[in-house]
């Protein structure tokens, strides 16, 4: 089983009002926001609406697209449920013959914590390939018109839709018979994934099954049979930026959308193969977190050994460090959002309380509990709050947050996207960065 993780996975996100689902782009999108990270891949910041077939899991928003400020940590330790206790409820209830998950389901929705949730052997199984990177889909893209029509945004790259002829623009009409004109994008992407029961079902059908769309391109109609695979997601994309008006010098742009297994790697490799004295900008906008792990060897990337964050585990107080050897030099503005959450936050954190970035955008999400898994007496899965982190400084983040320390709201009705960016490369050519 994973170990502990932040990260928001879609039962939990599902409780709270305004929902989004979010992760990584394995994780199901809702609610029209460019504040998440891109469907596909291709583009960190789509369009107000666009959501992607492998999302079906992905796009976190916890509980809402606003990050709650009220809690203090003694209030989310109160919520903080007991693992015996719900081992317990769940053997009784396999004693009696009755469902063992329910029990623990139970036992956890009067407990008062909006993180911890109880999985089937089968939905715990997608908990665990979505932290591996992966997914069970047919590799598409899909956004809503304004008309309603659902339209293929992007196709993958050697995946099932690409090889069966859907291109971009594409009308989708019908996915296995079921119309879906002004379907919410959501509900397509359960049906596209094969869980057209509800999205909180995970994991979608397993490599191999069938799903029949039916598409129009132009005056042409016609019907297409894919099979699903198990196709892996990019959680890091590099870009190289050209230095541009307003005195903005080149960067490396490094666009972290989750921290699923050999992310923290990834963002070490692209920094070291960064232009000599090249700035990096390190995007974590739509960040839904991930495992713990990673994001400390991409902390370990910006820094020379030391604190990343405390954690406690029933008590228990563990400590996070950094590995030795990092870029310390280079300079480093990191972007987010309210959609930056749990170990993106952490990694926050991490750089803004050593003094190793500038941090720009808008204040993160505050999602700060640790979960771990526990298997209960039927075979499911309880993953629970085990306690919080806090930054090197001490800062609780769990109900408040991370602060920039460059606050951006753009223009209303682009989500200050592009501002933030724009202004990140200048704080960032400020600081010297540029080869």
């Amino acid at each position: 089983m994973p170990g502990p993780t932040l990260f928001v996975p879609p039962r939990r996100a599902r409780r709270g009002a305004a929902l989004t689902l979010v992760f990584m782009g394995a994780l199901a999108a809702g609610a029209a926001t460019a504040a998440w990270g891109a469907a596909d891949g291709r583009s960190a910041r789509p369009p107000a609406g666009e959501h992607g077939e492998r999302q079906v899991l992905s796009h976190p928003a916890g509980r809402s697209a606003v990050a709650p400020r009220a809690a203090d940590r003694h209030a989310a330790d109160r919520h903080t449920v007991d693992r015996r206790a719900v081992e317990a409820a769940a053997e009784r209830a396999v004693q009696d013959g009755k469902s063992g998950s329910e029990a623990a389901a139970e036992l956890l929705s009067r407990s008062g914590d909006a993180w911890s949730a109880v999985y089937t052997p089968r939905e715990y199984e997608g908990f665990a390939l979505a932290l591996d990177g992966a997914y069970v889909g047919v590799g598409l893209t899909t956004r809503r018109a304004e008309d309603g029509r659902m339209e293929v945004d992007g196709v993958r790259p050697g995946g099932p839709a690409e090889r069966a002829g859907i291109a971009p623009g594409d009308r989708l009409l019908t996915v296995d018979g079921a119309d879906v004109t002004g379907r919410p994008v959501t509900e397509v992407v359960s049906l596209l994934r094969g869980d057209g029961r509800s999205l909180g079902s995970w994991p979608a059908s397993a490599p191999g099954t069938t799903v029949r769309l039916g598409l129009q391109r132009g005056a042409e109609r016609w019907e297409r049979t894919l099979r699903r695979e198990r196709l892996v997601t990019e959680s890091v994309e590099v870009e190289e930026l050209s230095g541009g008006a307003a005195g903005t010098l080149p960067a490396t742009l490094i666009k972290v959308s989750s921290f699923t297994r050999g992310t923290g790697e990834r963002v070490r490799a692209a920094v070291r193969e960064a232009a000599p004295g090249e700035g990096i900008l390190l995007d974590l906008r739509g960040n839904s977190g991930g495992l713990v792990a990673e994001a400390v060897t991409a902390a370990s990337a910006f820094l020379d050994g030391g604190l990343v964050a405390t954690y406690d585990v029933r008590g228990s107080r563990h400590v996070l460090r950094a590995e030795p050897g990092g870029d310390t030099r280079r300079p480093l503005v990191v972007l987010v959002d309210g959609g930056t959450m749990s170990a993106a936050e952490l990694l926050t954190g991490a750089l803004q309380d050593r003094g190793r970035t500038v941090v720009v955008g808008s204040r993160t999400f505050g999602k700060g509990s640790v979960q771990m898994p526990s298997r209960l007496a039927d075979g499911s899965v309880a993953e629970l709050t085990v306690g919080h982190y806090r930054t090197p400084a001490g800062r609780a983040v769990d109900g408040a947050g991370i602060t920039p320390d460059l606050a951006v709201q753009g223009p209303a009705g682009d989500g200050g996207e592009g501002d933030a960016e724009a202004r990140g490369r200048r704080v960032l050519s400020g600081l010297g960065g540029g080869a």
